[in-house]
């Protein structure tokens, strides 16, 4: 199944598109999928047609800052926002969209707030937790923090969704939210319904907090690679260099 092979509609006023330049693009796909929301990879201008909101992936935020200027996609991102499209950022996507980076200059600033990079280390740092939001979930939602940032601080018309010890980890204004964590790497669906609801959709299924039908693979089945290729792969992985060296003696 491609990426763009997801289940029709539930709801009519367009669909929710995922930033395809790099990053968990199948993971935030799959999620929505699992709502019944329209949703399809967005690479180029023509992709944003008909869409009510977007999702900025966590990735690396230089990387996908450099695609979003050399395909000028950073100057449609912004044009569609003030024509009302909502956006989402996760992780990498929250430093894309804050208004002040610390240290460096900002990338799209469409929402005040202040995101120190790598707020917690390095990728060796990265956690998981869980935390209570009512807004969201009436039950503890899990929490996936991979070389995250910090928001540090937020703005006018910013208001704060959830404050851990010294730093707030969800921030949202009427047209945007951010998260400094990764809810698609996880069970919970409480983030991607809320999402759908900002942008005036309607996502089916009960109100529960996890999806017990999720795994950790379970975004493979719109991606290029399945379970059977990865399974192939492993002996290799496995393999001592000599044995690498022998099957490979050019080292290709």
């Amino acid at each position: 199944m491609s990426r763009a092979e997801l289940k029709p509609p539930i709801a009519a006023g367009g669909m929710i598109g995922v930033l395809d330049l790099q990053g968990d693009v199948c993971e935030h796909l799959d999620h929505l999928g699992r709502l019944g929301v329209a949703a399809r990879p967005v690479k180029q201008a023509e992709d944003f047609e008909g869409l009510a909101g977007l999702i900025l992936p966590g990735g690396e935020s230089t990387c996908l800052a450099r695609l979003l200027q050399i395909f000028d996609i950073d100057k449609v991102i912004i044009r569609k926002f003030h024509e009302g499209v909502k956006l989402w950022g996760t992780c990498a996507g929250a430093i894309l969209l804050a208004k002040s980076l610390t240290g460096e200059a900002p990338h799209l600033g469409l929402i005040d707030i202040e995101v120190e990079r790598n707020g917690f280390g390095s990728q060796l740092d990265s956690f998981v937790s869980e935390a209570s939001i009512p807004r969201l979930s009436q039950t503890p939602i899990p929490l996936t923090f991979i070389r995250a940032p910090k928001i540090l601080s937020v703005g006018r018309g910013v208001e704060v969704l959830l404050r851990i010890d010294d730093f707030i980890a969800a921030a949202e204004s009427p047209g945007i939210l951010v998260t400094i964590f990764h809810p698609e790497l996880t069970p919970s669906l409480a983030f991607h319904r809320y999402f759908a609801r900002k942008c005036g959709l309607r996502p089916c299924g009960e109100e529960t907090t996890l999806d017990p039908s999720w795994d950790k693979t379970s975004w493979m089945r719109l991606a290029r690679i399945t379970p059977m290729e990865r399974r192939s792969a492993e002996p290799l992985a496995k393999a001592s260099p000599q044995e690498m060296d022998h099957e490979n003696p050019e080292g290709i």
